[in-house]
């Protein structure tokens, strides 16, 4: 396929996937699937395990063909294209650094199957390494490395191989927490400073939204919705991605009635909640309502929530401090539904105690109701 003429949609864009689809047996590991990665992002594909991420990354990197469809990388289809010939380098969960070889040796490695010389190949990897974060490191042996540094190796034998696309499979998954939280600054700095796509594929929401130019959100072989981070997280489309991107209250019931684009839910417990309308979603369907606990006001009394939203008495069941994520779980006097609320950090609930009567509201505007 020669490459797309100037101005069109490919020409903007490092990867475009045409309907493409993956089974095994009666599997569908991908569903019928086009989409775009916009040139020089950060583009992650985000969904549970089993969902086909990982069975589309090796599609695009070549090791595995599809049934239909196309992979077009900066304008040129992959078909038939080997994966030592395709513009792409993959980073793996396990890394796959030789231990045998030094730092250096393992960076260069690429660059002398490609018969690069030794003066070259010297200088980028001495640039790569400057580039990562680890100038001088060339004669380091590996074990000498922390998780993190070998991180950065690993991302530097790939990027100094100039490919198109950077294909990264839950590379931080191996690491403790708090080396995987500073990883994912570092990795997003990184990509924002070389300039090259980066496809990232990850089951950890945190990691999708702290790095992401867009994000996929992925379920069944299919994207479920794509957008920014913040898109997916203050504007769900669909039940799964509210679900999942981020913690939610949920409740389940039936819409009563409906104003404009807000809807009633009334549980079966008698409980009624307004909420968003998202979908073709109408009277007397079941629904699914979702609330985040950082969208709920919680107050001792009525008076100390913000005037004008409807009020319901509950009681604290537990406070369960973790940080700046610190919740409190109280039960609703009439639905005996838990209802997770964030606490602020300081104030006058920071001595909130289990058994307390408290007050909860919130802002229909920060709910979403969604065919069940």
């Amino acid at each position: 396929m020669p490459a797309s003429p100037a101005g069109s949609p490919a020409s903007t864009s490092d990867l475009d996937i045409r309907a493409v689809s993956k089974r095994y047996g009666a599997f569908v590991a991908v569903d019928d699937l086009s989409f775009q990665v916009r040139r020089g992002s950060f583009f992650s594909i985000l969904g549970p395990s089993g969902c086909g991420k990982t069975t589309l990354l090796r599609i695009v990197a070549g090791f595995i063909e599809p049934d239909a469809g196309d992979t077009v990388i900066k304008g040129t289809s992959m078909r038939g294209v080997p994966p030592n010939r395709r513009p792409v380098n993959m980073v793996f969960q396990h890394l796959a650094l030789f231990p045998m070889m030094s730092v250096g040796e393992n960076i260069a490695y690429g660059l002398e199957r490609r018969g690069i010389k030794s003066a070259m190949a010297k200088a980028r990897v001495t640039d790569m390494l400057r580039r990562v974060g680890l100038p001088g490191s060339e004669g380091k042996r590996i074990d000498q490395l922390s998780g993190g540094q070998k991180q950065r190796v690993a991302i530097a034998r790939s990027l100094v191989l100039e490919p198109a696309l950077l294909l990264l499979d839950e590379p931080l998954g191996a690491l403790d927490l708090k080396l995987r939280e500073h990883m994912k600054v570092e990795l997003k700095q990184l990509q924002a400073e070389v300039g090259t796509t980066f496809v990232y594929i990850t089951h950890d929401q945190s990691e999708a939204l702290v790095m992401s130019d867009q994000v996929a959100v992925m379920n069944h072989g299919r994207f479920e919705q794509m957008g920014t981070p913040q898109a997916l997280y203050y504007q769900p489309q669909t039940a799964f991605v509210a679900g999942f991107v981020g913690n939610n209250n949920r409740f389940e019931g039936t819409v009563e009635s409906r104003n404009g684009e807000q809807v009633l839910l009334r549980t079966a417990s008698g409980l009624a909640l307004w909420a968003q309308r998202v979908g073709g979603l109408d009277v007397g369907q079941a629904a699914s309502l979702f609330i985040r606990p950082e969208a709920i006001d919680i107050g001792r009394s009525a008076r100390e929530l913000p005037a004008g939203e409807p009020a319901w008495s509950a009681t604290v069941q537990s406070v369960l401090f973790d940080g700046g994520n610190s919740t409190v779980m109280v039960l609703e006097d009439k639905s005996l539904t838990p209802l997770h609320i964030a606490l602020p950090l300081t104030g006058r609930l920071a001595d909130l105690k289990v058994g307390e009567a408290v007050h909860f509201a919130y802002q229909p505007a920060q709910a979403w109701c969604f065919k069940a």
